[in-house]
């Protein structure tokens, strides 16, 4: 995986799909693939054909590898 980006995302609302592969750079199919086995937070319907994600959970999941990452080069 390519490092993260440092730029948190608003703690409130909800991000679109490509505003969390902006800030989490990996491929559409394993994002989906993540969030179905749960190494990646949960979609929320928003409306039928709307999918978003909790930003404080975005944002709560980059903490989480970036303090992994951190803790394994200490």
């Amino acid at each position: 995986m390519n490092e993260l980006t440092t730029h948190p995302p608003s703690l409130s609302g909800f991000l679109r799909l490509e505003q969390v592969l902006q800030l989490i750079p990996v491929s559409k199919a394993t994002w989906w693939n993540g969030c179905k086995s749960g190494r990646f937070p949960p979609p929320f319907k928003l409306a039928p054909r709307i999918t978003a994600w909790k930003a404080s959970d975005i944002h709560q999941w980059i903490e989480q590898v970036e303090n992994s990452k951190a803790s394994r080069t200490n």
